[in-house]
């Protein structure tokens, strides 16, 4: 067996997109491919998906779809959408499923036999492109398409699981289906569970990974990192952001237009140390809060000096991403109730309902911290759930 090593000489991980283009298989030798990409989307010596299926399969690939933020990963800002274009390179069609609309159409589709998926995902249930995949998924089965993830490493890790399932009421382009905020799976391994959920089942096959197992964090996997999304630029942010996303529902920064998104958030109106000291008592594992002051060059507060705080994981199997964050948000609710508020819709194609209810999955999590409900109380509430969602994907995982 062919070894493959990383940053002095350990051994890696080997992608689906490496498995793939290794060993094509014969099928595919002779079959019209479509791929769903983005800019992260590369092996390890950077070269980029398109490139490698190229070089394995010449002629093969027809058509190429991006999620949000573009095919290339151009668009800065969140809920900004994209345009169809044209690959200069190889004069095929770039179809955005993240602007006229969200799913493929049955037009960019009737040409191809097969549809690759090769994307970094970022192990939290808002992040849109495992609903991107999971459209897909729909649409190539009603058209008689074939659908092959090439797998990645979830850069947070296949272990730790927390937060309140997705309630069906709350279903929206930022979570589909019932699952936690962090749910340690890969995307292959969400796409299987997907597609048990959809009708008609969609024709799927994962490729999986060799050498990744659920402990490993990204920095692990000896695989380079290029940022799949403009604000997560680190797998660092990855750690943090199914806590640190719930400030998009909110009139707080989540950190957007500072060079530490999602790591820092606050408001003008934020007293940074009298909210450390407030929460010391709760004791939140594996994390040290640090007051800080940042002025966003966009988005919220823009041009506008910002106090709150910074998070820096110091123990990441211990730290809790989503209790932390609700922890800060209970305080913050019950040290400033007139100055704190809810974002209002329109968000993610969503004209009606709250924004933050769609990115804690479960309105009843929002009603109970208006009702001084504490995080903690609510994270026992939700622990049954969580129990049996993880007996449930024992059923999906493909990795020890």
């Amino acid at each position: 067996m062919r070894r493959h090593f990383g940053p002095r000489g350990l051994s890696r991980v080997v992608t689906g997109l490496e498995r793939l283009v290794n060993s094509p298989p014969a099928d595919l030798q002779r079959a019209r491919l479509g791929l769903l990409a983005n800019q992260a989307s590369v092996g390890p010596g950077y070269c980029h998906a398109v490139e490698m299926i190229d070089q394995a399969l010449p002629g093969r690939l027809r058509a190429l779809f991006g999620p949000q933020h573009g095919f290339a990963g151009e668009k800065q800002d969140n809920m900004v959408e994209s345009d169809h274009g044209l690959d200069p390179a190889a004069k095929r069609p770039v179809y955005s499923l993240y602007g006229e609309t969200r799913r493929p159409l049955p037009e960019m589709l009737s040409k191809l036999d097969v549809l690759l998926v090769d994307l970094v995902d970022v192990g939290t249930r808002v992040y849109t492109f495992a609903q991107t995949m999971s459209y897909c998924l729909e649409a190539a089965a009603e058209q008689g398409v074939a659908v092959r993830v090439l797998d990645r490493p979830n850069p947070i890790g296949g272990t730790q699981v927390e937060g309140n399932l997705l309630a069906p009421d709350c279903a929206s382009f930022v979570g589909r289906f019932p699952i936690p905020m962090r749910h340690g799976m890969t995307l292959g391994e969400l796409a299987l569970y997907m597609a048990d959920r959809l009708d008609p089942a969609p024709d799927l096959q994962v490729v999986p990974l060799s050498g990744w197992n659920r402990a490993m964090y990204f920095d692990q996997t000896g695989l380079p990192w290029v940022l799949p999304s403009p604000n997560i630029p680190t797998p660092d942010t990855a750690l943090v952001y199914p806590g640190q996303v719930l400030w998009e529902g909110t009139n707080l920064s989540e950190g957007r237009g500072t060079t530490r998104p999602f790591h820092l958030f606050g408001a003008p109106f934020i007293d940074p140390y009298g909210l450390v000291e407030e929460l010391a008592p709760y004791g939140l594992p594996g994390v040290r809060l640090r007051p800080a002051s940042f002025e966003p060059t966009f988005q919220k507060h823009a041009g506008q000096v910002c106090h709150g705080l910074e998070i820096h994981p110091v123990d990441r199997e211990s730290f809790q991403p989503y209790l932390t964050s609700l922890t800060a948000l209970e305080v913050l609710l019950r040290l400033y109730p007139d100055r704190l508020a809810w974002k209002q819709p329109p968000y993610e194609y969503e004209r009606e309902r709250l924004p933050l209810d769609l990115i804690l999955g479960d309105r009843r999590i929002r009603e109970g911290l208006e009702a001084g409900t504490s995080a903690a109380a609510l994270a026992e509430a939700w622990a049954g759930d969580l129990g049996t969602f993880l007996r449930l994907r024992e059923k999906y995982l493909l990795y020890e």
